[in-house]
């Protein structure tokens, strides 16, 4: 089984230039790409890509902590009719969250609009896309005092604690999104040597955080296609085979996504 991308922006202005290409390289390499949803102006030009070749991209709906402003509730209220719209097909809710890195006095709103989110993922049967950038713990105690059984979904970009992942893990409907950093931070390499495979998810986040040996490239863009080197460092930190990483982990991927076709290639 191919990997899953289950976290990439390849819908942004970054791709504009070569985006056939990458979409070439990202369809040889892989399963499926999940596309979560930034703010309100990304939306159209998600679905442009989604449209493009909807057996391989997968759109979500939500608003990211970072497009959290004073205007918040404006902005969900328009996200919100996308959300309603019979003619869509959405795969989660995300991504949000909370960042605690760029900005903290919009902590108040970021976790308003969290929870706002978290209802619609609970409403709508879909699973949860969080970020949570240097606000791990703050973001698992607010899903822990949300959780039931209907809330599940994906911690992106993990890069936290061994006791962080196991306690996230034990909320029941959770996985892990492991991406690029894998490949040359040694606390993440720790972390996911320690967290079953069965927890765990492939992402990118392109074009952020591109893994080596693109790190240090002139172009430092990320693309879907590098999540097979996101596989092949984890399975060479737990001691397997590339394949059986890949295989898991689309599983895991595909019990998180309910809504995606089975997929057997």
């Amino acid at each position: 089984m191919k990997p899953i991308d289950t976290h990439s922006h390849l819908y942004m202005p970054a791709f504009e230039a070569d985006r056939a290409a990458v979409h070439t390289r990202a369809r040889e390499a892989l399963a499926a790409v999940c596309l979560p949803n930034v703010d309100l102006e990304s939306v159209p030009r998600m679905l442009r890509l989604a449209a493009s070749a909807p057996d391989f991209y997968f759109p979500m709906i939500g608003l990211h902590p970072c497009s959290v402003h004073e205007n918040w509730e404006e902005t969900l209220a328009g996200i919100k009719t996308y959300l309603d719209d019979p003619d869509l097909t959405w795969y989660g809710i995300g991504e949000t969250g909370l960042d605690l890195y760029w900005d903290t006095s919009t902590l108040p709103w970021q976790e308003a609009a969290l929870r706002v989110q978290v209802q619609w993922a609970k409403s709508a049967g879909l699973p949860l896309i969080l970020h949570a950038r240097d606000a791990i713990d703050p973001t698992t105690a607010l899903i822990a005092a949300e959780n039931e059984d209907t809330l599940w979904g994906i911690f992106h970009c993990f890069d936290g604690t061994p006791a962080q992942a196991l306690r996230i893990l034990e909320l029941g409907g959770f996985k892990l999104g492991i991406g690029g950093i894998v490949t040359y931070r040694a606390d993440v390499q720790a972390m996911v040597r320690e967290v079953p495979l069965s927890g765990l998810v492939l992402e990118t986040d392109s074009p952020y955080l591109p893994p080596e040996p693109h790190r240090k490239a002139k172009n430092r863009r990320n693309e879907s296609s590098y999540t097979t080197l996101v596989c092949e460092a984890i399975a060479r930190i737990k001691g397997l085979e590339p394949e059986e990483v890949a295989a898991v982990t689309s599983q895991n991927a595909q019990a998180v996504f309910t809504r995606i076709p089975a997929i057997t290639g």
